[in-house]
């Protein structure tokens, strides 16, 4: 990304900027956030339908896909899954036209047919999610979008896949559960991380009982991304500035999933396990100040703009069976990627960034024994996909496998991988975060989205391609 250097000068005028922010504090207010989630509030609602915890579609030969929003993540997605046998995208919307025809140009280039067409106003994606011509919407747009696009989605009887956090709210959580569990349609949060290579390794060692009965997990999102916040999208940033928006309006952890999720896979959450309670603190908002001045200049309404959302937030969870998750999110202060992706047994540990392992021992393996290590327990799905996926690329392959792996349980009619229960479990650590944080971190019952199903399913199994 190119930043253009402005030397005291904002590239936003402040009644926009405030207009801004206001718009996305009217959408995703604190109010509606903090909804139904006081501390000890964690009951589970009457249910509308059946469990589909193991739900299992009716198989489908060809998946016919309709893709919204067309940004970075969303024109990836349509090359990867253009690649992908037994894909037709059949759909595409964005309210910018150059997006459509990038991502037309990209399927023409793969020798795929010409999608539909939508976006002739903001919510012409419901005519994409009721085409006859589409039976997987899938939703690559601002975190806003994502549950009011999935459950009209299910509503007209399409599946929905949607990019991460699936909700930022209780309510959005238990709106993905119920409206899945009423149309008996599948809700697949798009947590790409857990099928990366080394996660995929780690998930291995513990269904394999590597680690021996697991303990502590750690998980992280840890990104500059002040950059990118304040950023225009002619310079490559969010469009409409929504994520800076958001910072403006919310504190706690807003993006807790692309940690949490393979740890959460690791000890069989809403598998055997479920998330029980949690703490969250948050240090003071420092970073994104700090970048307002360098960039703008101390007078600069982006400089003047205050933010809730506090550099550091270190959430810790407690599980049913008495693990113990940490879970941090950073985005604002000049430090390398992590997601730490640390998870710890009674024979052993695997950490991330770098990878080390250690098994019945105080000292890590060396270089040539975790090497040796790291082929012995390769995951099979891994072994089977990871070298094409490599190739396709998307954060090192895991985009490819992971939808690579939703097409294959579309088509063989078996259960996902990932449910609307992770989904809405994951998610919801991040209106809870902001609950606990501002209540000087007063613990918060998490609820249980599976309303007890979770006891009676075994944990995720290890799945080849």
């Amino acid at each position: 990304m190119n930043e253009e250097k402005s030397e005291g000068k904002s590239n936003l005028s402040r009644r926009a900027f405030v207009k801004g922010a206001a718009a996305i504090g009217a959408g995703i207010s604190l109010a509606g956030v903090l909804s139904g989630t006081k501390p000890g509030a964690a009951a589970a609602p009457p249910a509308k339908g059946k469990s589909t915890l193991q739900f299992a579609a009716p198989k489908m030969d060809k998946v016919r896909i309709g893709v919204i929003g067309l940004g970075a993540r969303g024109s990836g997605a349509v090359d990867r899954l253009s690649q992908i046998e037994g894909v037709e995208i059949t759909a595409l919307c964005d309210v910018r036209p150059r997006c459509v025809e990038g991502a037309q140009k990209t399927l023409a280039g793969r020798g795929k047919p010409k999608a539909l067409e939508f976006g002739k106003d903001e919510n012409d994606w419901k005519n994409l999610a009721s085409s006859k011509e589409v039976d997987l919407v899938y939703t690559p747009t601002p975190w806003y979008l994502h549950t009011p696009i999935c459950v009209f989605a299910m509503e007209q009887g399409k599946h929905a896949a949607t990019e991460v956090p699936a909700a930022i709210s209780l309510d959005e959580c238990w709106q993905l559960v119920d409206t899945s569990e009423k149309t008996q349609r599948h809700c697949m949060m798009l947590e790409n991380c857990c099928y990366g290579e080394n996660e995929l390794l780690a998930l291995n060692l513990c269904r394999l009982g590597i680690l021996g009965d697991l303990v502590h997990g750690e998980a992280a999102y840890l990104h500059d991304l002040r950059g990118y916040k304040f950023a225009s999208e002619r310079e490559g940033g969010y469009q409409g500035l929504w994520r800076l928006k958001h910072s403006m309006v919310h504190t706690g952890n807003p993006y807790p999933t692309h940690g949490l999720g393979p740890v959460s896979q690791y000890m069989g959450i809403n598998r055997g396990d479920r998330f029980d309670y949690m703490s969250s603190v948050s240090s003071a908002q420092l970073g994104l100040t700090a970048f307002a001045i360098g960039k703008f200049g101390a007078n600069s309404p982006e400089a003047k703009q205050t933010y809730k959302l506090g550099d550091m937030n270190t959430s810790v969870i407690r599980t049913v069976k008495g693990r113990t998750i940490m879970v941090q999110h950073n985005t604002t202060s000049p430090r390398p990627y992590s997601r730490l992706n640390l998870i710890s047994g009674t024979k052993g540990i695997l950490a991330d960034y770098p990878l080390r392992v250690a098994i019945d021992s105080d000292s890590w393996m060396s270089d040539k024994d975790l090497e040796d290590f790291r082929v012995k327990y390769r995951h099979p799905m891994w072994k089977q996909v990871g070298e094409v996926a490599m190739k396709v690329g998307g954060h090192g392959g895991m985009d490819f496998v992971m939808d690579w792996r939703l097409i294959y349980c579309l088509r063989n009619g078996e259960p996902l991988d990932e449910s609307v229960y992770d989904a809405a479990a994951w998610s919801s650590i991040g209106p809870l975060s902001e609950v606990s944080v501002t209540n000087r971190g007063k613990s918060v019952d998490i609820p249980d989205f599976t309303r007890g199903m979770w006891e009676k399913v075994p944990p995720l199994p290890i799945i080849g391609a």
